[in-house]
This record gives C-alpha cells, sequence and structure tokens, in this order.
C-alpha cells in the first residue's frame, strides 16, 4: 500500500472490499495518487489558514483575533464526522473519529472501532490498521521533494503563530462570515501541491474561534470534508497518545524503502 493512497482515505479500502473488482481496480489507480493530499484532509489543516485577506474590514478583523487567539493555543482535541466524496462510489463514505494535537505531533482515529490511525510523530508518520495488524512507517526525513513533501510541510503548519509564517503554504481565494461562522476559502501555493488538493475550506465560529470544519476538493473532484464538535483547547493531552505502542504480532513496513 503506497503512501498516497493511504493519506488520502486511510479507510477506503476496507470500505471499498464489497464493491466489484472493476470498482476495486479504479479505486487503485486514483487513490495511489491523493494518498498523501488527503491525510493533509483528515483535518491537520484544522489550524491552517493563508495570510493575507482582502475582502473587507471586518473579515480581516475577525482572520487577525483569530490569530490572536492561535498565540496561546498549546493543544486541541475533537471528535470530528468525515464524510467523503468519490467519483467511483454512488454514495458518500461517512466516518466518525477522534483527534488530538499539540505541536509537532498528532493523532488521528478513525472509525469505532478504530479501523485507521494516523501518528504524527516528531521523526516519522505511522499509519496502523489495528484489524489488519498492520503498519506503515514512514520516516519524515527520507520524504523526497516533491507533493508528498509539500503536503508534510502543510500538516506542520497545524498551530500557526502569525500571518506571515501561513503565507508561505496558502493563498486566499475567498473569505465570508454567515451565522456566525467565518469561512475560508484557500489553495496551496505549492504548484505540487495543487496537482492533488484544488481547494480547501476551513470554518471556525466567530463567538470562540474554535475550528468548525475542514473541507478539501481534489483535482478530480473527490472531497473530503470533517465536521468537528466538542472541541477542547489547551487541556492536557496524555504523551501516550501520540506512542506508537505495537503489539508485536504486527506487521510493520516501510513503504519508501521498497
Amino acid at each position: 500500500m503506497s503512501l498516497l493512497r493511504a493519506l488520502q482515505f486511510p479507510n477506503l479500502n476496507r470500505n471499498l472490499s464489497r464493491q466489484s473488482e472493476v470498482g476495486m481496480k479504479m479505486k487503485s489507480k486514483i487513490m495511489i495518487k491523493r494518498k498523501v493530499s488527503g491525510l493533509v484532509g483528515c483535518g491537520m489543516i484544522a489550524f491552517c489558514t493563508v495570510a493575507t485577506i482582502s475582502h473587507g474590514a471586518d473579515s480581516d478583523a475577525q482572520f487577525n483575533h483569530w490569530f490572536e487567539v492561535q498565540t496561546n493555543l498549546h493543544s486541541w482535541s475533537a471528535d470530528f464526522t468525515q464524510t467523503r466524496t468519490l467519483k467511483v462510489l454512488n454514495q458518500p463514505l461517512v466516518s466518525t473519529g477522534k483527534v488530538w494535537v499539540t505541536p509537532g505531533e498528532f493523532r488521528w482515529e478513525l472509525g469505532q472501532p478504530v479501523q485507521t490511525i494516523v501518528l504524527r510523530q516528531p521523526d516519522q508518520l505511522l499509519i496502523i490498521y489495528p484489524r489488519l495488524k498492520q503498519a506503515e512507517k514512514y520516516p519524515i526525513g527520507a520524504v523526497p521533494t516533491g507533493p508528498i513533501k509539500d503536503a508534510l510541510a502543510l500538516l506542520d503548519a497545524t498551530l500557526p503563530r502569525d500571518r506571515a509564517t501561513m503565507e508561505k503554504n496558502f493563498r486566499l481565494l475567498s473569505a465570508t462570515e454567515t451565522n456566525s461562522m467565518l469561512q475560508m476559502t484557500l489553495q496551496p501555493r505549492s504548484d505540487s501541491a495543487r496537482k492533488f488538493i484544488s481547494e480547501i475550506l476551513i470554518g471556525f465560529h466567530t463567538n470562540d474561534f474554535t475550528i468548525a470544519a475542514t473541507e478539501m476538493e481534489f483535482a478530480d473532484g473527490s472531497t473530503l470534508r470533517n465536521d468537528f464538535t466538542n472541541v477542547v483547547l489547551n487541556q492536557p493531552i496524555d504523551p501516550a497518545q501520540f506512542e506508537a505502542k505495537l503489539p508485536p504480532d504486527f506487521t510493520v513496513v516501510e513503504p519508501l524503502k521498497q
């Protein structure tokens, strides 16, 4: 299994197992190129945004206030509902899960019971499939220049500190405020990243500036949306959440070395 497929839809191969053989072949060809961009879509862009807003003073003030809040943000966790649409499927795939984030580390658990765990550690990325007793390891330093490295750079910006930092990764396409929610549509600045990710929408509540939703549109028209609930900010997170405790009977592979 390649990095591109697991990062796009880590749990998709389980959900598609009941589809036709033709559908499986189509899925393999499509997902192989989108695995890395989808991990960004898992919600690690939850606190990513863009550096320049030119769509009105009110939105610009809200945006600046949002960054002021981020200055004091050290961790966050939430429940989420993930909705994925693919042209090879007639109905969207809907899953629920949990996420924990601190600077440089995160843990995503998708499915109930958990079917996929995506674990970002300082020096590596792990994708764990508990039901299959399998795990994939991707050393961060070994990622070659290209779309994978670009996407991981976006992941590292999950707790932005200033607008200038975010300007390196995104440009703003639009910003609108409706029903006490500010929604921003962004575009990756990297040419290689845009080959996979067309647009990123981020929505947050204007009363407390907590994350509400993220949605990604991919170059082929498929989408990945996360709606967040029960968001908790700046509460201690057990360091064990970011440790990989793999039983001895798990098979661990390093696809980048193959």
